[in-house]
């Protein structure tokens, strides 16, 4: 979402948060290895993708596959950390990789998408290896963010920043009351840019979006919401299905709690943002 170029170390930082913790807070036992700590599968047969694929891949997996596997593939919502699959590291162009994603793993929460275009499919195939393919390449294998990388900002300035747009839905004396106690360093990090991961730490996880759709036959059908632009509308309903309508011939409402992080996303600059979080570490 952070496209404005005074913005870009801000996005690099983001992603690293959102890659690091996502992939702590994969739905696993408290008890059993972080999966972060998991070997990264030698892939069989190494492949090479045209950028453009990839880039329509990193658009089209943002919209169908992020919210659970995480936008950059290494674990989301209860979605496993793609760059560790051994299916994966199995898959050549898609021969594994389509299986799935075709026929889903509903035991497992993921959807079938057997009407995704091949386009599409060969897209999503291209990015989940090319950052497959990234994460085996990480310098020193690095896979985490360490406190003292984070605390380089003001508090007070992190407080008028705080009072003048975040004040609005969220109190230092109510719901964040406390909050640097239950969730700690990139956690608390995580949770501030990217809310829809449960991060660690006591804090309980936001809700997800959900959507009420009105048909014009006068069906109406809810549930989470999985895909929304400005063509298409989509859910997982509460058997597990996914539906999708066109816009133009459904009434929808979308409830989505995280809208207000997903704009303040744009806008935040490096400083913002650091001086945010260093005003979060003071509510103890």
């Amino acid at each position: 979402m952070i496209q404005h170029s005074g913005l870009h170390a801000a996005a690099l930082l983001f992603g690293l948060v959102a890659a690091t913790a996502a992939r702590q807070a994969c739905a696993q036992p408290r008890s059993e290895a972080s999966p972060a700590a998991q070997p990264i599968p030698a892939t069989i047969a190494p492949q090479t993708y045209a950028p453009e694929l990839i880039e329509a891949g990193r658009v089209r997996f943002a919209a169908d596959c992020g919210f659970c596997h995480g936008r950059d593939a290494a674990g989301g919502s209860g979605g496993s950390d793609l760059t560790r699959s051994q299916l994966v590291a199995e898959d050549v162009r898609g021969d594994r990789i389509g299986e799935v994603v075709r026929a889903g793993r509903i035991d497992a929460g993921m959807p079938a998408f057997p009407a995704l275009p091949e386009s599409d499919l060969a897209a999503i195939v291209a990015f989940v290896h090319d950052r497959k393919t990234q994460a085996e390449s990480a310098a020193g294998g690095r896979r985490s963010v360490e406190a003292a990388d984070l605390e380089t900002g003001d508090p007070q300035a992190g407080r008028r920043y705080f009072d003048a747009n975040c004040a609005r839905c969220h109190s230092a004396t109510g719901d964040l009351a406390g909050i640097a106690s239950r969730l700690e360093g990139l956690a608390l990090l995580q949770r501030m840019l990217y809310p829809g991961s449960e991060g660690r730490g006591t804090a309980p996880p936001p809700a997800r979006p959900t959507v009420a759709v009105s048909t014009r036959e006068r069906q109406t059908f809810t549930g989470t919401l999985a895909y929304r632009d400005e063509f298409t509308i989509a859910m997982i309903d509460a058997s597990g299905r996914y539906r999708s309508w066109p816009t133009s011939r459904v009434d929808f409402e979308v409830d989505d709690p995280l809208e207000a992080h997903v704009d303040q996303l744009a806008r935040y600059t490096d400083d913002d943002m650091h001086d945010v979080y260093a005003y979060l570490e003071t509510l103890r």
